[in-house]
């Protein structure tokens, strides 16, 4: 209970947030690397899946390849490109090793809504006249969108839970704030950073399930 007690101390005073390097500024940097993160994540993973996705041929070979992500802990990843020329490019590691990490998700969910779209919908589509393009965007995308959002929401939730291990690298973020306790084998600090970090990742979690409710409800019906 003491360490407890010294962690909430530790949230509650007022310098700790406003000094330079303090909370608000490591949270601002882990918000950025996030948002950052999420939208390469976005502009590599959703195209490829909604057209492969449009296109039915492909998508298993690139989920399969996708995941294989998922396989390799994104320390691992971050400690090789940092022995890499892109080592010395500032954030360029961390960001390209929490992008292969949010990748997975993202096509996955996109491709699997993709598919799971009624064929029947799209030959109706296609017979009153609709190109192929005009399919995909509007009638097939509509109605994966639940779907599509479900995999952004899981990347960015994992994002911000990851985006800890900027850190190690040198980087910032709310990591630093954990590291930082390390080294000066304070473990109230340690557990505050913890805090922040899963505060962090409640609240976007929380953000998208209010946008949830704005996605119409004969989408909404069709999330897990």
């Amino acid at each position: 209970m003491n360490t407890l007690t010294a962690a909430w101390d530790y949230l509650t005073d007022a310098t700790h947030w406003n000094a330079e390097g303090g909370i608000w500024d490591r949270l601002g940097e882990h918000l950025f690397l996030t948002v950052v993160c999420l939208l390469l994540s976005c502009l590599i993973a959703l195209p490829v899946a909604l057209v492969l996705g449009h296109l039915g041929r492909g998508g298993a070979l690139a989920v399969n390849i996708s995941n294989v992500g998922r396989a390799v802990p994104t320390f691992a990843v971050l400690v090789l490109l940092l022995l890499t020329p892109l080592g010395t490019k500032g954030e360029w590691p961390t960001i390209v090793a929490l992008v292969l990490f949010a990748v997975p998700p993202l096509l996955t969910n996109a491709y699997v809504g993709m598919r799971g779209v009624d064929q029947d919908t799209v030959r109706a589509a296609r017979g009153m006249g609709m190109t192929g393009r005009q399919v995909m965007f509007h009638v097939e995308l509509p109605l994966a969108l639940p779907l599509v959002l479900t995999g952004v929401r899981i990347a960015a939730v994992q994002l911000v839970a990851t985006a800890t291990l900027a850190a190690l690298a040198g980087g910032g973020g709310l990591g630093r704030i954990i590291t930082a306790g390390f080294n000066l084998a304070s473990t109230p600090q340690v557990v505050a950073g913890a805090v922040l970090v899963a505060a962090f990742a409640l609240l976007v979690e929380g953000l998208f399930e209010v946008g949830h409710k704005c996605v119409p409800s004969w989408a909404r019906g069709r999330t897990g």
